[in-house]
């Protein structure tokens, strides 16, 4: 069709192929949705509209956002990214939607909260601050009082509390039309990514990063990146910005008689202060920050750690 990249062609010619195998009983369509690493609910989606539309209607429609940097999208997807490890990572992976170009993409132990400011961190500190981020409504990103319902926009979460920090719109889903331009976007890697990782010997976690930051993150950006409808960039420059006091897990605390605050099973002791003789009584901010270590704020100032 008129209008689409090579790449998006690339992946309804993919997504047709699948469909057809599995509507001629040669594969099951759970085995579809397994290849294509989308869930079932997605693949029926998918399934309907080819149906209806044929080859047309497997190309999507929505509207990019027309400058880099206005809108982005987070995920994470469980999978066999290193085959013979013997358990599934989760690849987590920020990627713009006016170009697909992946800003951060790296495997860890399970998606969480500090994998998630880890991957805010990088992004920002390589592209700036960004305009939003779009995310589903797991536990890390919103907390959502009643199952099915709207989420909680008063009590953040800590990812929730740190992008509203930084000013950065945090916009859930609530349909899985939503979330599927990272369903594609994870079949394709998923597709490719864990034959490389075997095809080069890689058995750690360590080394696929090192593997996806320097070999494959950019050729996916030079194959199936787009070019924005415009030039302009909606990125802007982190600036004086405390990132280690906001990419972080914090809390409040009272601070003791005895100048300490508890965190977890650890007692924290706050420094002597020239400015001031004590704290005791005083509500002040705990960091955990992305290396493990801790920090204790009072407003500005750094008084433990």
């Amino acid at each position: 069709m008129d209008g689409f990249g090579e790449a998006e062609g690339w992946r309804v010619r993919k997504v047709q192929e699948v469909i057809m195998r599995a509507m001629a009983k040669r594969i099951s369509w759970l085995d579809a949705a397994e290849i294509l690493g989308w869930s079932s609910r997605t693949l029926r989606r998918w399934r309907a509209r080819y149906r209806i539309w044929g080859y047309d209607g497997l190309f999507d429609r929505r509207k990019r956002r027309p400058m880099r940097g206005m809108f982005l999208h987070v995920d994470g997807s469980t999978h066999d990214w290193i085959p013979g490890l013997g358990w599934q990572p989760d690849l987590i992976a920020f990627v713009d939607d006016a170009t697909s170009e992946v800003y951060e993409a790296f495997l860890c132990e399970e998606e969480g909260t500090k994998a998630i400011l880890s991957g805010l961190r990088s992004v920002i500190e390589k592209e700036g601050l960004f305009c939003s981020l779009y995310t589903d409504r797991g536990s890390h990103f919103f907390h959502t009082p009643e199952a099915g319902k709207g989420v909680d926009r008063e009590q953040l979460t800590q990812v929730g509390r740190a992008l509203a920090q930084l000013g950065i719109e945090h916009i859930p889903s609530y349909c899985p039309q939503g979330r599927g331009r990272m369903e594609r976007f994870f079949g394709t890697w998923q597709g490719r990514l864990p034959r490389e990782i075997q095809a080069a010997g890689i058995q750690t976690l360590e080394a696929a990063n090192e593997y996806i930051r320097k070999k494959f993150l950019p050729w996916h950006n030079r194959t199936l990146a787009v070019k924005p409808k415009e030039e302009e960039s909606a990125f802007i420059p982190a600036g004086g910005a405390d990132l280690d006091g906001i990419l972080c897990v914090q809390d409040d605390r009272i601070v003791g008689n005895d100048n300490t605050v508890h965190w977890g099973r650890k007692k924290l002791q706050i420094l002597p202060q020239s400015w001031r003789s004590g704290l005791a009584k005083c509500r002040v901010r705990v960091c955990e920050h992305l290396d493990g270590n801790l920090s204790v704020r009072y407003g500005h100032r750094i008084v433990g750690w």
